[in-house]
């Protein structure tokens, strides 16, 4: 007999990720003309050291590398976040509390398959923010949970507040998904929102994941983040895991080294799983890693570009499509009206590649779909392709 293994019906329910959907909606694939907006990506030149440390421990491709990365990483990053967010000593065990990952899409997915066990009262509940990361849907989905797609408190640009959700509802949650500085609306959750996040996480018991990647990338101040909160709450890293990368802080996205901090019970679990199904960080990268997370000044420097890339910005659309400089992160969230629409003719007229807001959302049965008037648009490339793209942009959709 031969056995063909169906797709599980849980991907049934799940629609094509963003990027596959806006294939289907241009058709024709990007050319060596297209500035393509629609993926962030960023395009900053990459740290000279990168070449040179992974040139320098070229011997060490022929070792397998630990699951838990090496401890001089996960010191690194230790030392980074103590200094970043102005850590008291001790609070997190480089190693018991750190864990690298192949960049940080594989650590959100697989954290749901290792807390989404059964809760009373029948299926596991995932909270995500709406709109999202579309990698914690897929995880909830096939982590056997149901999402709870969470609306911002102030409308489709702001953050999600857990603490307002029924007790009821909270009680059967495993996992909450949060995004600071949020992808795609680059909106900042202040530290009082932090901390009820926390308390909210602790007094239900479930895990929150605070995605961070994009806490390097700011306008005016640096975003807080949730281990402030942990260290102002008290109890250690109690039921919170923190996400970050390398990828958008100093621009390689190709290294794919990410990092997990947090609870350490949890990190245990999550460590043991990844030994089945996760990708260890070859030696070489890790190294390379460790040396970018102590070194700040090619951070400063990218920074400065995508705040002047916001000036552009600022300049071209004013306060047309709600304009709004993001607090984090290098996305643009406009208000076009039908994103779908709006992508189409960018693509057609101007060669431009844009994601529909639609596609980083999910229907709300009071309000539809809240991406659906949004395009997202990445600022990754240079100034003069920014200032090019912006100003087509703007010439053709318009905007009073």
């Amino acid at each position: 007999m031969i056995i063909r293994p169906g797709l599980d019906a849980r991907l049934d329910t799940l629609p094509d990720y963003p990027f596959a959907r806006l294939a289907k909606l241009l058709g024709a694939p990007p050319n060596d003309e297209s500035i393509v907006m629609s993926i962030g990506e960023p395009q900053h030149t990459p740290p000279a050291m990168v070449a040179e440390i992974i040139a320098a421990n070229a011997s060490l491709w022929g070792k397998y590398p630990p699951a838990n990365g090496p401890l001089e990483l996960r010191r690194a990053v230790t030392d980074w976040a103590k200094s970043r967010y102005g850590l008291p000593d001790g609070l997190i065990d480089p190693e018991t509390a750190v864990l690298p990952a192949a960049g940080t899409r594989e650590a959100l997915y697989l954290i749901a398959q290792a807390v989404c066990g059964d809760r009373e009262g029948g299926r596991p509940l995932v909270l995500l923010p709406n709109p999202f990361y579309q990698v914690y849907a897929g995880a909830a989905v096939m982590a056997g949970a149901e999402p709870v797609f969470v609306p911002g408190a102030d409308g489709p640009t702001s953050q999600p507040d857990f603490s307002t959700l029924p007790p009821e509802l909270l009680d059967r949650v495993a996992l909450a998904y949060l995004c600071t500085p949020a992808n795609p609306q680059g909106s900042v959750a202040d530290l009082g929102l932090l901390d009820r996040q926390v308390a909210t996480a602790r007094r239900h018991g479930f895990v929150l994941a605070s995605d961070e990647c994009y806490s390097e990338i700011w306008d005016k101040s640096p975003p807080p983040g949730v281990l402030e909160a942990c260290a102002r709450a008290g109890q250690g890293l109690a039921n919170v895991l923190v996400f970050n990368s390398l990828s958008k802080r100093s621009s390689v996205p190709g290294l794919r080294s990410g990092v997990v901090i947090g609870d350490e019970g949890v990190i245990k679990a999550f460590s043991r799983l990844r030994s089945y199904g996760g990708a260890a960080t070859p030696l070489p990268i890790a190294a390379a890693a460790a040396a970018l997370w102590r070194d700040e000044a090619h951070v400063v420097a990218s920074r400065d570009l995508y705040r002047a890339k916001l000036d552009i910005a600022q300049r071209i659309f004013g306060t047309r499509f709600g304009f709004r400089r993001p607090e984090g992160g290098f996305f643009l969230w406009l208000e076009v009206g039908n994103g779908e629409e709006a992508a189409i003719r960018l693509w057609r007229e101007a060669n431009i590649r844009v994601l529909p807001g639609a596609y980083l959302a999910a229907e709300d049965s009071e309000d539809g779909n809240p991406g659906s008037r949004f395009i997202r648009v990445a600022l990754v490339h240079d100034l003069a392709t920014t200032e090019t793209a912006l100003g087509r942009i703007a010439a053709i959709l318009g905007g009073a």
